[in-house]
């Protein structure tokens, strides 16, 4: 594209936006001194307070409710895990009557202490990790047979109640996707208000630096949805009908567990 072109082209979008070319440019911008300058604002208010976290809450549970995500919180891991035992114990597999569970090698997820919790009603759950005693057949086999996957996630937009999931040994992504109901555990610490400042994270933040992307990172916005038969919406489709978020009220548990 010459210099004519690209004037002629950014001269339409400044048309079909009523900008006048005197107008300010975002284009002309330094983009590194932008995302600075936004994330410098970020931080400062960083960590935030109690009321903040509690007042992203509620707007997360208002953004929910039109996806059909179901958001809950909680004062602890306990009560997270008696109200996972009262979904297990009440939701039936889509296939079959055997009820298996799949689920995250992760510190949020493990203090959740499934297997004795949900011991109590026969009902395994299997990590999906590779280890000795379980090959990567055998994990996959696992999940694909596990009517809920359990998961943690690294953080949730608030104004899209988005779930934001890092792919790490251990916490593959199917977990996520394969089950046909899908529980994720986050501390209240780990609410964000929307994209930019998940961006701003991701391009500035030193702690977030040293890990990098990882091999894939996963948005999730409520149940899997489609409408293209009579535009009739039917949840399922293609991933899981239900998605149940458990925010945990517990900040202390959140820096243990190393995850503000």
């Amino acid at each position: 594209m010459t210099g004519a072109d690209q004037e002629k082209f950014i001269g339409s979008i400044r048309q079909a936006l009523d900008r006048r070319p005197s107008d300010p440019d975002v284009l002309s911008e330094d983009p590194v001194a932008r995302h600075t300058a936004i994330y410098e604002r970020f931080a400062e208010a960083v960590p935030r307070s109690r009321q903040d976290l509690m007042d992203l809450l509620a707007r997360l549970i208002e953004e929910s409710r039109p996806i059909n995500l179901q958001v809950t919180a909680h004062e602890d891991m306990p009560s997270a895990a008696l109200a996972i035992r009262q979904l297990v114990a009440e939701k039936k597999p889509e296939w079959g009557d055997e009820k298996k569970v799949a689920a995250w090698r992760h510190p949020a997820v493990e203090a959740l202490n499934l297997p004795a919790v949900l011991g109590e009603l026969d009902v395994p759950v299997g990590f999906a990790d590779i280890a000795s005693s379980m090959d990567r057949n055998a994990v996959k086999q696992w999940i694909s047979d596990s009517y809920i996957g359990v998961t943690s996630a690294d953080y949730c937009l608030v104004d899209s109640a988005t779930m934001v999931l890092k792919t790490r040994p251990g916490q593959t992504r199917s977990v996520s996707l394969v089950p046909s109901i899908h529980i994720a555990v986050v501390y209240l610490s780990q609410l964000l208000a929307d994209l930019k400042e998940l961006y701003q994270i991701l391009l500035t933040d030193p702690e977030h630096k040293k890990e990098g992307l990882t091999t894939c990172m996963t948005f999730i916005t409520g149940p899997s949805k489609t409408a293209d038969i009579e535009a009739t919406m039917v949840h399922g489709a293609h991933g899981p009908r239900e998605v149940h978020l458990m925010v945990m009220l517990d900040v202390e548990s959140s820096i243990k567990h190393n995850l503000l």
